[in-house]
């Protein structure tokens, strides 16, 4: 079996389990499994700008609030249906990070950073500003939406499937992305800038797209995250939310679309572990793990799982090789 057919069968058997889970999980399990899911496509649309076009940004938990309050906010005020919230939050993503992306262009490596960083310690401050539409410090409180069409499934088990088959098309449209022109440009900015450009790709263009694509996936992560919580504050998306997002695309594997699961699954249930293991010290323990993975796996869990896999299939290809008979030969009998 080649490699893409064994990949393709593994992510059959994937999705399959992930389809039999909420009917052998709790409620609180399966909301876990939903953050998940919400974390992984926030995480692909950071991955997109850092892993694959080589942008450093600390400041994508704004985004991921721009999209959570849009998302509220259109349900609470305006009685928009929440499946209409999701593609709205992610168009004024695309929109302010593209704007955003535009001054940044001036902007590299730390600077950028910084940039971004700044934009995600004035987040919190500027919805808490605009009280009557956020709901300041209290913030906004959401009713979970109930299974359409008269499905036999309760809330949670709906909003797990709904965050599935986002999850799913997200990273179908991504790898689509990375796989055609656009995505080829993107991969050459990050690899050689001048080369691209001389090779007639416009950068800023590519770089300021790229930055939208990259807020539109992550504020698509948060409107979904706002209608599965049910619940939005500003001080949800305080800046260790950004930070966490770089470590879930670090730890899980930069510039790889399974990277984003690994690291989603990272950042939603180390630190409950960590937890667990001491009540008195739980960041301690989660930065013990955080060290043993990236000494463990320098290039991530897709990056290591990925290492591993070529061991195997080499050392499977060169058994195979001293095994045939060699041309001119006759076989053992």
């Amino acid at each position: 079996m080649n490699n893409a057919r064994a990949r393709q069968v593994f992510l059959g058997v994937a999705i399959l389990i992930a389809c039999v889970l909420p009917f052998v999980l709790s409620n609180f399990r399966l909301f876990q499994f939903t953050q998940v899911y919400i974390y992984a496509i926030a995480l692909l649309g950071l991955n997109l700008l850092t892993g694959y076009n080589g942008q450093i940004s600390l400041g994508h938990g704004a985004f991921f609030a721009i999209g959570a309050y849009a998302a509220a906010i259109l349900m609470d005020r305006w009685g928009v249906p929440y499946g209409w919230t999701l593609p709205i939050a992610a168009a004024i993503c695309l929109l302010v990070g593209f704007l955003f992306g535009l001054p940044a262009l001036r902007l590299e490596g730390l600077y950028l950073a910084l940039a971004t960083f700044a934009l995600a310690l004035a987040a919190p401050q500027i919805l808490k500003y605009f009280e009557h539409w956020t709901g300041g410090s209290q913030g906004l409180v959401l009713t979970k939406p109930k299974a359409p069409f008269g499905l036999a499934l309760n809330p949670d088990q709906w909003l797990y499937f709904l965050a599935l088959g986002v999850l799913l098309l997200t990273f179908w449209v991504g790898g689509n992305l990375l796989r055609g022109r656009v995505g080829r440009a993107i991969v050459a900015i990050r690899d050689n800038p001048i080369a691209a450009q001389a090779m007639g790709v416009n950068t800023a263009v590519v770089k300021s797209v790229t930055f939208g694509i990259s807020a539109a996936f992550t504020g698509l992560a948060g409107a979904l995250s706002a209608v599965v919580v049910a619940f939005v504050a500003p001080d949800s998306f305080n800046v260790f939310l950004s930070i966490t997002l770089l470590i879930g695309i670090v730890i899980g594997g930069l510039a790889s679309l399974s990277g984003a699961i690994y690291g989603a699954f990272f950042i939603q249930f180390v630190p409950n572990l960590a937890q667990d293991i001491s009540k008195a010290a739980p960041w301690a323990i989660f930065g013990v793990f955080l060290i043993v993975f990236m000494i463990a796996m320098p290039s991530g869990i897709a990056g290591g799982i990925g290492m591993l896999w070529n061991r195997l299939t080499r050392r499977r290809v060169s058994e195979t090789a001293a095994v045939a008979p060699r041309p001119g030969m006759q076989p053992t009998p």
